[in-house]
């Protein structure tokens, strides 16, 4: 599988760039901004848009994704219990100073049950409530594409609407931290890092083995 990890929007949010090598089936997570950066990346690999997912509903996440579905014709995936974010996504946005923010019309929601298939390669859904109530993670092989659950050497904020720092604890540490130490963590910000590491190093969860 090729990821590619792409900083976009006002935030810089990883937008991640998904890629079959065999079938070039491919998929977006977390358009939190211009799409057509990501178009480019598409193009360079030959690739076909399957898939418009997302790791959880706010809105440096979730911001270019009405765009997005305009160009491709596909629906916007997310977790049930984070469809009312991405619904109320110009809220959102107004309650940091921005303005505008018109969600995709045609959204689709999942829950842990539900696997996604690149060619032959499954995109796993890990439901890791805690940042967000409906934040997910996704597993193929041995990668892990962590939203704002997990960060090299720190954890999802859960202050805001609907977060839970027992919830994002229990997430971390009784689903993630699961995995095998060998996991490369693909995070909703900033750099990848892998579950060993965090296991032993992130605070106050280190130390897990």
């Amino acid at each position: 599988m090729i990821i590619k990890a792409i900083p976009n929007g006002v935030l810089s949010a990883n937008t991640y760039v998904l890629v079959d090598e065999n079938t070039r089936e491919a998929a977006i997570i977390d358009c939190g901004g211009e799409f057509e950066i990501i178009k480019d990346e598409l193009s360079k690999h030959n690739a076909k848009l399957k898939y418009i997912l997302n790791t959880h509903g706010h809105f440096d996440h979730v911001l270019g994704e009405n765009d997005a579905q305009k160009q491709t014709g596909l629906p916007v995936y997310i977790h049930k219990d984070d469809e009312y974010l991405l619904k109320n996504l110009a809220k959102q946005i107004s309650l940091y100073g921005f303005g505008g923010g018109e969600p995709p019309e045609k959204i689709i929601t999942f829950d842990e049950d539900t696997v996604f298939t690149l060619g032959k390669q499954n995109l796993e859904v890990i439901h890791t409530p805690g940042h967000t109530k409906g934040s997910v993670c996704f597993l193929t092989g041995k990668n892990l594409i962590s939203g704002d659950t997990l960060f090299y050497g720190s954890i999802g904020r859960t202050d805001l609407e609907g977060g839970s720092f027992a919830q994002i604890q229990n997430s971390i540490v009784n689903k993630l931290f699961k995995l095998d130490d060998d996991v490369t963590v693909y995070p909703g910000h900033d750099a990848k890092t892998t579950i060993g590491y965090e296991k032993k190093y992130n605070m106050p969860f280190g130390s897990q083995n």
